[in-house]
């Protein structure tokens, strides 16, 4: 089963029911993994959040988009070289002119909460001007949850940046694309119709789901709302939907 990191929290504040949720389904043989489009933190500082949170969570069971950008590079064979971080602002003057490492190969672009102009020039010129270089996206999602008080732009809006600025159209790693789905199926060794995709959005998660051939579960305590769901210009349409992941323990209950 791989569940959205939207219906485990929204910012730092745990859902209610989702540890005797997880605890449920672990205990019914179930495999679980955990698939989020935030690129921000590694498997391990997601296992701390996890952890903080009261989660008993492994690495082994987190999967980012920032992890999916590193294995695509890795399962073409990308070469391992320095990286630019982009930690600098530019000072506009006359006849400025902006230098950029002419071997960079791939810029990947994910969120970031210190976007800013720098950035969006040097990975234009580097996907504009560098011979091959690939532009990667690790999602474009349009809004995020930083705080359970409101959405907030989502990496979709750096990715758009670069995108406008390049005129080039990135390769997304992260959902909905197939290339994470792909990946956990021969990770684990088990066919996408026996995965259940539980997510929170219909654009990522139950797209992701659907394009990789497996069943979908919305959940409804995230982004997506029941008027959203049933939207008659809505046609991303899940397999099933619920209000929270922990209503599993009520059909648990209900079978028992």
């Amino acid at each position: 089963m791989n569940i959205s990191a939207g219906v485990i929290w929204k910012g730092d504040k745990l859902i209610d029911g989702v540890p005797q949720t997880l605890d449920m389904l672990r205990s019914r043989g179930k495999r679980l993994v955990f698939v989020t489009n935030n690129s921000t933190k590694s498997r391990k500082q997601y296992g701390k959040k996890f952890e903080t949170l009261g989660l008993n969570v492994t690495e082994e069971e987190i999967f980012a988009s920032s992890f999916a950008a590193a294995a695509y590079l890795k399962s073409i064979n990308f070469p391992k070289e320095k990286k630019e971080d982009g930690g600098k602002k530019i000072e506009l003057k006359p006849g400025f002119l902006m230098e950029h490492d002419k071997d960079v190969g791939a810029v990947v672009v994910g969120f970031d909460r210190y976007f800013n102009y720098y950035k969006v020039q040097y990975g234009t010129l580097c996907v504009r001007e560098n011979p091959g270089c690939l532009f990667i996206a690790t999602n474009r999602d349009a809004v995020t949850h930083l705080t359970d008080a409101q959405e907030w732009a989502g990496g979709g809006s750096m990715v758009g940046a670069i995108a406008g600025s390049s005129q080039r159209e990135p390769l997304v790693v992260g959902k909905p694309s197939t290339f994470m789905m792909d990946y956990l199926a021969n990770k684990f060794g088990i066919l996408k119709s026996q995965i259940c995709m539980v997510g929170d959005r219909l654009d990522t998660d139950i797209l992701f789901g659907q394009n990789g051939g497996c069943k979908t579960l919305l959940v409804l305590s995230g982004v997506t709302t029941l008027s959203m769901l049933q939207d008659p210009s809505n046609s991303i349409q899940p397999d099933f939907y619920t209000n929270k992941i922990s209503d599993f323990l009520s059909l648990k209950a209900a079978t028992a």
